[in-house]
């Protein structure tokens, strides 16, 4: 019984070292991207200001991903869709990737403290890792040229690098920590996607019909809703406070 448990905990302390390997990760990146490639393009905003936003944002999309919802007709109960990367993809479009990782990270913290974890903390990585993997690379293309074009191509990239990312590393790393974590055998969650789609046999279709699917419906729930709120949102934050930034490219075309 002590030899299981010791083992528990190794495997649950290697579980936190991934995850916080993986969010310095991911912060340096963003870091490294904005200092080299679009430094000049995102808003100059002071420290506590950008906190603040950050703060803001990451607090309203905690709360729209506590509203949650499965799509039985596509993916395992346990597969869920929120609208809680719209403020974040926000924050993002305005603050530069970094701020758009904080933001998820804010939220990702904020819904832990106020709700916990079902997924044996499982489905917060993958919320932050794939939240930031159709972040950043959105933010990225966005801030290269300003524009409503370059917001369309962002997203869509980001939908994109979302859908294929989040497929292989469901594959690869999260449902088999689920499955060893949550005491779940992989034959079972296989059969959960079974009882949805008769097609999927196996870890691989599972990702393939359900999981991909999922990311791509996501990425367009996503996107509509952030083309139709960014600038309006963007001018009240601009307008809020005194700051320095770089205009907007091509701006008569973006309405």
């Amino acid at each position: 019984m002590e030899t299981g448990f010791l083992q528990a905990a190794a495997e649950n302390l290697q579980f936190v070292l991934v995850c916080a390997a993986v969010v310095f990760a991911i912060v340096g990146g963003a870091q490294l991207i904005e200092k080299k490639l679009i430094a000049e393009s995102v808003a100059q905003v002071k420290r506590t200001r950008y906190l603040t936003i950050c703060a803001m944002l990451g607090a309203l999309a905690m709360l729209l991903h506590l509203f949650d919802f499965p799509v039985p007709f596509l993916a395992p109960g346990f597969y869920k869709l929120d609208f809680s990367e719209i403020p974040v993809m926000v924050g993002a479009f305005y603050l530069g990737p970094v701020g758009g990782v904080i933001i998820e990270l804010v939220k990702i913290l904020l819904k832990l403290v106020v709700k916990g974890t079902s997924t044996a903390f499982v489905g917060d990585l993958a919320n932050f890792i794939v939240g930031c993997s159709f972040i950043v690379p959105a933010c990225v293309v966005y801030h290269l040229r300003k524009s409503k074009k370059t917001a369309v191509m962002g997203l869509a990239m980001g939908t994109a690098v979302m859908t294929v990312f989040g497929s292989v590393f469901n594959a690869v790393y999260l449902l088999p920590a689920f499955s060893r974590l949550y005491g779940m055998p992989l034959d079972a969650i296989v059969d959960m996607g079974t009882a949805v789609n008769p097609a999927v046999n196996s870890v691989m279709m599972l990702v393939l019909l359900a999981v991909a699917p999922l990311n791509l419906l996501k990425g367009i729930l996503i996107s509509v809703p952030t083309m139709v709120l960014y600038k309006r949102i963007s001018k009240a934050l601009h307008n809020s406070a005194q700051e320095q930034y770089v205009p907007e490219r091509h701006s008569q075309t973006e309405g």
